[in-house]
């Protein structure tokens, strides 16, 4: 039996960062990939669906061309699938082999395309090759897939998940998404911009309901204005086909009023479940719940020599999570000592248009957990190049922060908040009060001065009445 020091099972974003970095530091690494090198990320998830949002963002663009001064530019209407998806397939492409069974070999990785098996703590069977190799330490990095609901009619008339909904060859006309979560929510504004009429009924009172109220309804002023139909607190009871239609029968929850929704198409983005079957985890003792995988803060098992990271253990489903998990286990496995995840400085965005960025506590969790805070918002009306970009409508950045100016979290919603929160998330997970990001000389004019903002929305409240009084004497005495 061959004998290795890690044994990854599952070749996304979590495996490979462990195949590549072990290997890297000379541990003998076996990587298990049953399905497409690269996982949900490359193959179904972020790749996918950003190449996609940046084609449906140019035809968006081009209709609002008029804004700033630009003739000739009209409604470009319904858009060829096939070419969008082709763009789409080309960014995958271009990326693939960064992840492929070639480079990792060519690292070292002793790659198996089969699926894993636990045979025991120390022992993986390869599916399909009559193999068993042995590993001081195994790591589940098996990623998840849709959740599909049962709602009578569904499968029979058919539907699209994340997996499914890039193979699409021609727009549909008429498009209902469930489920107002990022996934659904991002593609549902793809296909509204690439000329489809998008419902998205979302059983929550709000989409993206991790958010704070107040950031998720600058994000749906611009869905509707763009000419989405967004149906809260809602939920599809029953689906048939008629006519060649699939005719959705949506309830709302509180009144329990149903309406009936004929569409082309549906995708499915109601949540997500992990990967878990097959593996054989119960079978040697590995605790399973409903998120996934149990671990504790350092991705450990309950069995010492099984570690799981990524979407299999939620429930935090990011690649860059998954990522960073992976250098948690090289450092746990390889190196004496333990390391534990940063839970409280995970940064996410939902790339829609206008993005929402987020990081830490919101205010609803501050309020409702009674934690001592003060919030500080700067809106980008007053960011010069937010203003010249014609960005600048209903965006803000807010930031929860303690009453010594400690950041304990923050949302920003613009059409960059993604690439605006890192030097936020960068501030708080180093203890930085918000005076710092005051004092911190931010070029003119961009849109990162932002940070500098909000660092003077805090300063401003040092400046008590009483403090100005004192300071008005001093001046005056001065000038004697």
């Amino acid at each position: 039996m061959e004998r290795y020091n890690l044994v990854v099972v599952g070749g996304g974003s979590g495996g490979l960062t462990v195949a590549a970095g072990a290997t890297g530091l000379g541990a003998r690494v076996a990587l298990l990939e049953k399905h497409k090198m690269g996982g949900d990320c490359l193959n179904y998830g972020c790749v996918p669906s950003k190449a996609v949002l940046r084609a449906a963002k140019a035809a968006q663009h081009a209709r609002e061309a008029h804004k700033f001064g630009i003739r000739g530019v009209n409604d470009p209407g319904m858009q060829d699938g096939k070419m969008v998806m082709d763009y789409v397939r080309s960014c995958q492409a271009h990326i693939a082999p960064h992840d492929s069974v070639e480079r990792f070999s060519g690292l070292g990785v002793e790659v198996f395309m089969g699926g894993g098996k636990l045979k025991s703590p120390h022992e993986v069977e390869i599916e399909g090759m009559n193999k068993t190799v042995w590993g001081r330490h195994i790591v589940l990095a098996t990623g998840s897939r849709a959740k599909i609901p049962d709602i009578p009619g569904l499968k029979e008339a058919g539907y699209l998940t994340n997996e499914t909904v890039f193979d699409v060859e021609k727009i549909p006309e008429s498009f209902l998404v469930m489920g107002g979560g990022p996934i659904g929510t991002e593609i549902g504004q793809a296909f509204s911009r690439l000329g489809a009429k998008v419902t998205i009924v979302s059983s929550t009172p709000h989409i993206c309901p991790k958010e704070d109220a107040d950031i998720v309804e600058v994000l749906v002023k611009y869905l509707r204005d763009e000419g989405m139909t967004i149906i809260d607190s809602a939920r599809a009871t029953k689906v048939e086909k008629r006519d060649g239609k699939k005719v959705v029968t949506v309830q709302e929850k509180g009144s329990g009023a149903t309406r009936e929704i004929v569409v082309e198409e549906i995708l499915v983005a109601t949540g997500r479940r992990p990967n878990v079957e097959g593996l054989n985890l119960e079978g040697i003792g590995v605790q399973v719940d409903g998120s996934g995988v149990k671990t504790d803060e350092t991705c450990r098992t309950n069995v010492p020599s099984v570690w799981a990271i990524g979407d299999i253990t939620g429930p935090y489903l990011f690649t860059h999570w998954a990522g960073y998990q992976g250098r948690i286990i090289i450092r746990n496995t390889l190196f004496p000592g333990t390391s534990k995840c940063d839970y409280g400085n995970l940064p996410w965005t939902t790339f829609t248009e206008p993005e929402i960025a987020h990081v830490g506590i919101n205010e609803k969790t501050a309020k409702e957990k009674n934690i001592p805070h003060r919030v500080f918002k700067a809106e980008f009306d007053e960011n010069d190049r937010s203003i010249c970009d014609g960005d600048y409508e209903h965006n803000f950045a807010k930031v929860v922060a303690d009453p010594k100016g400690k950041i304990l979290g923050a949302t920003i919603v613009h059409p960059h908040a993604g690439d605006l929160l890192a030097e936020i998330v960068l501030a708080k997970k180093w203890g930085l009060t918000l005076d710092k990001l005051s004092n911190t000389i931010h070029a003119y004019p961009t849109l990162s001065e932002i940070g500098r903002s909000l660092g003077d929305q805090y300063m401003r409240t040092k400046l008590t009445p009483k403090t100005k009084g004192r300071l008005t004497r001093v001046f005056q005495w001065s000038r004697r």
